[in-house]
């Protein structure tokens, strides 16, 4: 057995942590046909396309001076110290997340892939407040620069999930990149969209550690309703949404064992060879486990975060990590954008 699986065997559990029904890891999707652009596929980083030979030599056996485990973890003088937080002002309809060190993943409950907890160190910069709205992006159609959502997906279940100030959904990573490079913004990594919704002190939801209810969010609904319709939900720095509503695209390449390499401090995945060559092995030995419900993917998929309406409450946990193909729309997600604060 390879160091990967060997380490999976032991920690990785089966199941959510979030209930049956709605609470399973993919929820009840809906998806449209893939993007056209599928064949446009682009790695989420520079070094996405890796050198030859995948290995999971080293991919699990994460520099423990770069880890620091444990729910309690916290920066410490031997931690790699945050970029100065020098920003700008905020562009409109963003807020500043600052840089600094927090705890990303968690050692109790969840999926096997929000463990371990370790510290990361992200640098300073500007987060959506809200989910990207429908007027928003079909501003973006409209400009010839975005592609049209799937009408089916925006359209679905008696006209509910449509409406100027709802989410847009249905869009592809594609669409939703290409949103965020219209408006000279990205996607938020998953290391940043975590960073928003814990702060400092480690928090489980975007407001603190209290379960969530209907004043704060929306779950276990039938549809989402307009974005920053729950002030009591705000996240440390001001933002709406940041569990429940819908899930966000993020910029991230989805990688299970993220958290036990040697990059985990600076909050990168592995390389799509790397995450392929896990995959692969986690196949071969049955061990179904470390993507929760999910299958275990075939190719290089894209992370998702947040929670959405159709999830219970612990489902919206901080901590919890989804994934699709990047072509995919879906009627539960959409997306925000971020910009680096310089």
């Amino acid at each position: 057995m390879g160091p990967l699986a060997a380490l999976a065997a032991a920690s990785w559990a089966v199941g959510c942590g979030c209930g049956g029904g709605a609470g399973r890891r993919e929820g009840a999707r809906e998806i449209d046909r893939p993007a056209d652009d599928a064949s446009s596929v682009t790695p989420a980083r520079a070094d996405a396309t890796p050198p030859e030979a995948p290995s999971d030599a080293g991919a699990g056996d994460a520099d423990a001076s770069a880890i620091t485990l444990g729910d309690g973890a916290a920066a410490s003088a031997g931690d790699a110290q945050a970029p100065p937080q020098t920003a700008g002002e905020a562009p409109p309809g963003m807020k500043l997340v600052p840089g600094g060190t927090f705890t990303m993943g968690t050692d109790k409950g969840g999926e096997g892939d929000e463990r371990p907890a370790h510290a990361v160190t992200v640098g300073a910069f500007f987060l959506d407040v809200t989910e990207v709205t429908q007027d928003a992006y079909e501003a973006c159609v409209a400009a010839g620069k975005c592609k049209p959502a799937s009408q089916a997906l925006v359209n679905a279940h008696g006209g509910t999930f449509k409406g100027p100030r709802k989410p847009i959904v249905g869009v592809s990573w594609f669409d939703a990149r290409d949103y965020c490079a219209w408006k000279g913004m990205r996607l938020p990594r998953e290391a940043e969209f975590e960073r928003a919704v814990r702060g400092d002190d480690g928090r489980r939801f975007p407001w603190g550690d209290e379960t969530p209810t209907r004043d704060r969010t929306v779950f276990a609904a039938a549809a989402p309703e307009d974005v920053g319709s729950h002030p009591a939900g705000r996240g440390p720095y001001g933002h709406d949404d940041l569990a429940g509503n819908v899930w966000e695209w993020m910029e991230d390449l989805y990688d299970p064992y993220a958290y036990r390499r040697p990059s985990a401090a600076r909050g990168e995945p592995g390389t799509c060879d790397e995450i392929t060559a896990a995959q692969n092995e986690l196949r071969t030995k049955g061990m179904q486990g470390f993507t929760g419900t999910n299958p275990i993917p075939t190719e290089c998929e894209r992370s998702i975060r947040g929670g959405a309406y159709n999830y219970p409450a612990e489902g919206l946990r901080s901590t919890n990590r989804v994934h699709h193909p990047g072509t995919y729309k879906l009627k539960m997600t959409g997306f925000r954008c971020a910009k680096d604060a310089r």
